[in-house]
């Protein structure tokens, strides 16, 4: 079964995915330097099981789940631990770290296969991943084995892989489905079988055919499994558009989307968790999209986690004259970058350059004009306008009234805003100041 399925409001902005869509996964070279932060995920930062002078190898644990809400933290090279001290991150804060220095050799901790994987019970499964570090790898770095492990109240009935990657500029999800879809596949089964789910979706935006058909290909002959064919529009890869357009079931609001029965991950997700299950290997490193006209060489790259931006980007031929605004991710939900001396880590999936034609400034911006713009393109129907102005004025709780923590920061009001508001700054703030 195919069709094109799609969510009500929504944007159209330049996906600018040329850049690099062609490009096959190459892989970066071996860091000399990595700084590993401990906390990569959403929930508690693990605890660091190294010291100072510690060697240690590539895959081994230096640091431990400190909570239900919580995931190890492997090395991804072999060396020497040079330091264990807070840096700097991607989202702008200070993390503990721990910086190794590489001894060139690359050895490896031996990693448990199982060519039996599909045997395992649901608990082996959840174990494995949850022993190899696997978080959202989509941007959230939610724990992937808390995310398999609903409550009991909470049947669920689907899962449903997000192979939409509607951010512009990114196509780190695209080369994999490319380049690996069997893999994606297994991935697939594998989730549903931690689940006890029978019915399995992978969708995928318009715009990528030759993954559409790499991915269709790879499931023939799996009748639990269908790919939907997406309309592109952004957000179109949020979890509760997605379940939208493939099931035609919405997640109530402040709910999630466990509350209809369906579980989303990401394709990069999936391809872990394959690796992790049938390989035992630790989630060390991730396919990151260098990309943006500010750059030399857009590429997709295949990088150990920690390996700083400043690395990353000179490998890609470094910047061009003119080059005015490094991102973390993508341009609608990525984090300006001030330094890059600052790591990759299990949630990043691209690092966009911007040079002097691409980018808008948003360093002046003025007084909501009630347009209404915003309320017509939010994708969660809320009132973007009445929340920016309450939250400018200091007036958070009353923010929430207007289902403040139904907003996912999407940026697609700050996108049409004539005002240049920085709508997504503000939700941000107010989310920091009041509790959902």
């Amino acid at each position: 079964m195919s069709k094109v399925a799609t969510f009500e409001r929504g944007i159209h902005p330049k996906y600018n995915k040329e850049l690099s869509s062609g490009k096959s996964i190459t892989p970066a070279k071996l860091p000399q330097r990595v700084v590993i932060p401990l906390s990569q995920h959403i929930g508690a930062p693990a605890k660091c099981e190294v010291k100072i002078g510690d060697e240690v190898k590539k895959g081994q644990v230096i640091g431990s789940p400190a909570g239900f809400v919580s995931s190890p933290v492997h090395s991804s090279i072999s060396g020497k631990v040079i330091a264990i001290a807070d840096f700097p991150t991607a989202v702008g804060r200070l993390v503990p770290s721990v910086v190794i220095e590489s001894d060139g050799k690359d050895e490896a901790v031996s990693f448990k296969e199982n060519p039996n994987y599909m045997n395992l019970s649901a608990d082996e499964i959840k174990a494995a991943i949850k022993d190899a570090g696997i978080v959202g790898m989509g941007g959230a770095a939610f724990p992937t084995n808390v995310k398999l492990s609903p409550p009991k109240e909470k049947p669920i009935d689907t899962v449903i892989l997000n192979g939409a990657e509607c951010e512009p500029y990114l196509t780190a999800d695209h080369r994999l489905m490319v380049e690996r879809p069997k893999d994606v596949v297994e991935g697939l089964k594998i989730i549903m079988r931690s689940l006890g789910v029978n019915k399995g979706y992978i969708g995928i935006e318009e715009n990528k055919p030759d993954a559409i058909a790499a991915i269709k290909s790879a499931a023939s002959g799996e009748s639990s499994i269908e790919v939907h064919t997406l309309e592109i529009k952004y957000p179109q890869g949020a979890e509760k558009m997605l379940i939208k357009a493939i099931k035609n079931r919405e997640v109530p609001s402040k709910g999630l989307p466990m509350d209809v029965g369906v579980v989303v991950q990401n394709i990069g997700t999936a391809i872990a968790i394959y690796e992790a299950v049938r390989f035992g290997k630790p989630l060390i490193e991730r396919v990151v999209t260098v990309t943006g006209r500010g750059i030399k060489e857009p590429r997709n790259m295949m990088v150990r986690v920690g390996t700083l931006l400043s690395d990353v980007i000179d490998q890609c031929g470094g910047l061009v004259e003119g080059a005015v605004k490094v991102i973390s991710g993508g341009p609608m939900m990525g984090f300006a970058q001030w330094t890059l001396d600052v790591p990759v880590t299990k949630g990043t999936s691209g690092i966009l350059v911007l040079s002097e034609e691409e980018y808008v400034s948003s360093e002046e911006y003025f007084a909501c004009i009630r347009c209404g713009r915003c309320v017509d393109v939010c994708p969660m129907g809320l009132n973007p306008s009445m929340l920016s102005i309450l939250i400018e004025k200091g007036h958070y709780e009353e923010a929430k009234d207007y289902n403040l923590y139904d907003c996912f920061e999407c940026g697609s009001c700050a996108y049409v805003c004539p005002a240049k508001r920085p709508m997504v700054q503000f939700m941000r703030l107010a989310k920091s100041q009041v509790k959902p």
